[in-house]
C-alpha cells in the first residue's frame, strides 16, 4: 500500500486511510452527478483519505480524481493496460499503476482500499458493485461499503435486491452488506455505522 503522509480518519477501532470510489466513465445527462462526485472528492482531501479509483481521467471518474488533487490529497489509479488509451489513463496523479488484466486490477484495488463508495455508473460501475458486495458476502473481505444513491439512481438497484430477497434467493441478512447514503454528506456517517464486522444470527462473518 502506498503510504500516506497525511493522518487517516479515525473512526474508533477503525482507520480509514484509503477509500476506493467505482463510478463511471461517462457523466451522465444530469449536472447532479458531476456535482456530488466533486463534493465527495473535495471531502475526501479535507479528511485525508486516499482516493483509490479505476484510473482514467474521463466521466465522474476524472471528476473524483481531479477534485481530490485540487484539495491537496493523494490519488492512486489503477487501470488494465488495454483500457489505458480507451479511457485516457490520468498520469497527472501521486500514484498510477497499470496492469496486465481486469482480475489483477481489482485485485490492487481491494488489497489497497479499506473501504468502497459506488457512485453513479454504467455497465462497468454495476459490475464492480455487485462483485465487492458478493465477496464481502463469500468472507473474501469484510471492508465497509457505501451505495452512494445520488438523486435517486441507484433505487432500481435496491428494488431489485429487496426482490431478490423477497423470493428467497437472498436472506434478509443481506442488508447488513451494505449501508446507502442519499448524499454525499452522508457517505462518511454510513462508512463509520459499517465498520461492525457484518455476522450471520450464530456470530460467523460472512
Amino acid at each position: 500500500m502506498v503510504a500516506v503522509d497525511k493522518k487517516p480518519m479515525n473512526t474508533g477501532s477503525f482507520q480509514l486511510s484509503s477509500l476506493c470510489v467505482f463510478c463511471g466513465a461517462h457523466s451522465g445527462n444530469d449536472p447532479v452527478y458531476s456535482a456530488a462526485a466533486r463534493e465527495l472528492g473535495a471531502e475526501m482531501a479535507q479528511r485525508s483519505i486516499r482516493l483509490v479509483y479505476g484510473g482514467g481521467s474521463i466521466g465522474i471518474m476524472d471528476l473524483v480524481a481531479s477534485s481530490v488533487l485540487a484539495g491537496g490529497g493523494y490519488v492512486t489509479g489503477v487501470i488494465p493496460e488495454f483500457l489505458d488509451e480507451r479511457e485516457v489513463g490520468k498520469r497527472d496523479i501521486q500514484d498510477f499503476v497499470v496492469t496486465s488484466s481486469m482480475h489483477t486490477r481489482k485485485a490492487h484495488i481491494v488489497n489497497n482500499s479499506d473501504a468502497f463508495a459506488i457512485m453513479p455508473g454504467g455497465l462497468g460501475t454495476l459490475e464492480e458493485a455487485f462483485e465487492i458486495i458478493t465477496w464481502r458476502q463469500l468472507g473474501l473481505h469484510n471492508k465497509p461499503i457505501i451505495i452512494v444513491n445520488v438523486a435517486g439512481y441507484w433505487d432500481p438497484l435496491l428494488k431489485l435486491i429487496d426482490q431478490t430477497v423477497e423470493h428467497g434467493f437472498l436472506g434478509e441478512e443481506t442488508s447488513q452488506l451494505f449501508a446507502v447514503a442519499n448524499d454525499v454528506s452522508g457517505v462518511f456517517r454510513r462508512l463509520e455505522q459499517q465498520m461492525s464486522p457484518v455476522t450471520d444470527g450464530d456470530g460467523n462473518l460472512f
